[in-house]
Parts: C-alpha cells; structure tokens; sequence
C-alpha cells in the first residue's frame, strides 16, 4: 500500500505537531507540501519533514491551482480562517483533518459538514480526546455495564492560571472578534467528549460565566500606570507575570510553547525586547481580551441523562480534566491518568486503571494527538471511516451544541436543541 500523502495548511504548533508525526511513520504517510504565510516556519517545518521546495507554499491557493497531488490535508490555520481552505480542499477532493474548532460560527460549520458530504471525503477533527486511552477505558466500563446505567456526568476543565493569560488574555484567542468565544476555541473538544460518552443525543442546554477577574478596574493599585510587566514594580508579586513564566522556561533550556510563540528566535535579549513591547508582555489587567474567564454548562440528554461542565481559569496547570460519571450501580471518577470505580453492591472502590499504551507515553493530550493521526492516516489509507470516532455529523451535532450553550449564557435562558 502507497504511503497517504499530505498536504499541511498552517505550519503552527498544531499543524507541526501532526505533520512531525509522519517522519517517524515513513511506509504509512508522507508530507508532501506545506502552505504557510509565515517563511520561517514554513522552511522549518519543510526541513524537519522532508518537503522540497518547489512544493512549499505562502498561500493553499497556491498549492490548489497545481494538479493534485496530496490525497489528504491538514488544516491547522487560525481558526477564522478554517472554512474557506477546507471548503475548497474538500471540492478538490482532498480528505481533511481539521483542527478544532471547525470554524468560528455555526453557518460555517455546516457549510463544511455540505461540502464534505457533496465530495464524498473523510473528516476527522481534532477532537483529541476522544482517542486517548483513557476515554477508551471509560467506554469499556460503560458498556461493560461497570456502573449500571449512566445517569449523569460532572467534568472539570482546568485552563490553568498562566496558560490562561498566555492565550487568552494575550494571545490569539483572547477576543471574539478576531477568534470565537472561549466556549469554543477552548472547550468545543470537552462538549464533543461528553457527547461521546453520553451516547446520547443532547437536548438542552444552559449556561453562566464571565469575564470576571481579568479587567481594568482589578488593577493592584501598587501595578500603577505600568502597561507591560518589565515596568511595573508589582510584577514579582503578580500571578500573572510575563517574564517569570517565559523567561524563566528559557533560561531552563525550553524553546517549545508557549516560548515559540512569542518570538521566533526566543534568545534572552530578544525575549526581553518582545515582552518590553510586544503583546505577550503586556499587564493582564491593560489587555484587550474579552473572552470568559469561567463558565458553566449544563445539559440535558435523552433519557433524561444530565451533564454539567466548568471551565475556569483559576487552577493549576499541568493536570487533566477531572470528570466523575454517576450509574445506577456505581460510580467512576478520573483525573486523565487514572479511573477508581466505586461498586455500590459492595461498597468497595478500586483503581481500575486505565491501560498503558506506547500511544500514551509519546504524544501530547494523553496520547490523543498521535493517535488521531494514527486512526486518520488508517481512513484514508483504507478509504474507510471506520477507525474515525466521530464524523461529520456527530462533530457537527456537538458544535451545535457549543452554540447553543453560548447562546444560553448571552441570552440568560435554556436553549433547546
């Protein structure tokens, strides 16, 4: 079998990640052209696969006016510039891997879904959870009846404190004119998650939250006038502070993200000019964010079946989502890593753990990152969706969802579905 050749759009960290993946995988997949306006991370990203020059790209218009020649792309652009290139690589036949979210509103959303279907391509989005063998234990034990008969679901997303204010009150997500709402650039793979454990279609939904600490007027007044953290005087006391979290992680050796992102040659001195002037540096309080720093999310399924969701920014960061799934016969609660299972016949709770994996040892999100490239590649490759766990419908119904849940929290009411 010919190896499934891809072509990249978007060279970010996401789009790196999934095409890295191939270098070690040569027999199953090849990357065989990147579009990507950035130059220099186009030729890094070209060097480090493989992909000469004459196919490298600044724009996918560019790679779509040539004949051909990948089987299958990767879409991993910022995510209001999803709809109009995996639209157009559907058309032209291409099978997609799009990063999530799908798009930022939900007309586009279904105009992927249509033109997927008109051509007849695969989908998978990376909802990375999905594919991690932890959630691969839960729905064992769910369908091996552990706990009887599902009835609800609690699940706790844990931003994180600076990872918040790295790319939510700093970066590229942090306002929904220029990205979406937190909602869905930050938790639409949660709500497809509880969605796919559910096994349950949902059918309403209602939600609060708030931009509630990251704002002007909770400024610690010994922060003064100061606009980026190099000038302000409160900064060492500041959880939030822009040059312990990046340059400490340089000066420890790290040139990964979040570092990478707020300058490509992340030396000290240029770190330092970054953050005295660049957004990155910036007080969280002086910002231009709007997104929600908390929310909630409660759903109802069918069958009466109920979820609730936080997402919040005031937690720790390095940690999975916390989730605890209620049954009839007992109860589970996981944190990512590991499963205790309560039986309520006996009273006795046990660590049912949650299986080891090469998958898992390798890759980001708990190994769901490889192992959504390992189950996209085997689709393509076999022309079968059957190694995909959820397509265009089901990434389209747990969307519609997201939307709805905002909708909830705006309009201060629930909203059906």
């Amino acid at each position: 079998m010919k190896p499934v050749r891809i072509l990249v759009v978007g060279a970010g960290d996401r789009g790196s990640l999934y095409a890295r993946w191939a270098v070690g995988h040569p027999e199953r997949v090849r990357i065989v052209g990147i579009a990507e306006p950035v130059e220099a991370r186009r030729n890094a990203l070209a060097s480090d696969v493989g992909v000469p020059p004459e196919n490298l790209f600044a724009d996918w218009r560019e790679a779509l006016a040539r004949d051909r020649f990948a089987d299958a792309a990767i879409v991993a652009t910022l995510d209001d510039q999803h709809a109009e290139p995996a639209i157009a690589l559907a058309e032209s036949g291409h099978h997609l891997l799009l990063e999530k979210p799908m798009a930022p509103t939900e007309p586009e959303c279904e105009r992927i879904v249509e033109a997927v279907k008109r051509a007849g391509v695969l989908l998978a989005v990376g909802h990375v959870l999905l594919y991690t063998p932890y959630t691969r234990r839960i729905r064992e034990l769910l369908d091996a009846g552990a706990i009887g008969d599902l009835v609800s679901l609690d699940r706790l997303e844990p931003v994180g404190w600076w990872h918040y204010a790295h790319s939510y009150v700093r970066g590229s997500w942090r306002r929904e004119s220029t990205s979406s709402f937190m909602l869905l650039t930050k938790a639409c793979h949660d709500l497809d998650w509880i969605r796919y454990v559910m096994g349950e279609r949902c059918e309403s939904v209602a939600s609060f939250g708030s931009l509630r600490h990251f704002r002007r007027e909770n400024k610690p007044a010994a922060a003064g006038d100061a606009r980026h953290c190099l000038a302000c005087s409160y900064e060492p006391q500041c959880p939030y502070s822009a040059p312990r979290l990046y340059l400490t992680m340089a000066q420890l050796g790290w040139r990964g993200w979040p570092v990478s992102v707020v300058c490509d040659d992340p030396s000290d001195e240029n770190l330092r000019e970054a953050l005295a002037t660049g957004r990155y540096g910036r007080c969280v309080y002086e910002s231009d964010n709007d997104v929600v720093d908390n929310q909630v999310v409660i759903l109802r399924f069918a069958g009466g079946k109920t979820a609730s969701f936080t997402m919040t920014a005031f937690t720790e960061y390095g940690f999975d989502r916390k989730t605890r799934l209620f049954g009839t016969r007992g109860s589970l609660e996981g944190d990512g890593a590991s499963l205790k299972l309560t039986n309520f016949v006996t009273g006795e709770s046990e660590d049912v753990g949650v299986g080891s994996s090469e998958v898992a040892e390798v890759g980001g999100h708990g190994g769901g990152d490889v192992a959504l490239m390992d189950a996209f590649v085997s689709a393509v490759a076999h022309g079968s969706p059957s190694t995909l766990l959820s397509g265009p419908d089901e990434t389209l119904e747990s969307h519609r969802m997201v939307f709805a849940a905002e909708r909830a929290r705006l309009e201060h009411r629930v909203v059906d579905l």
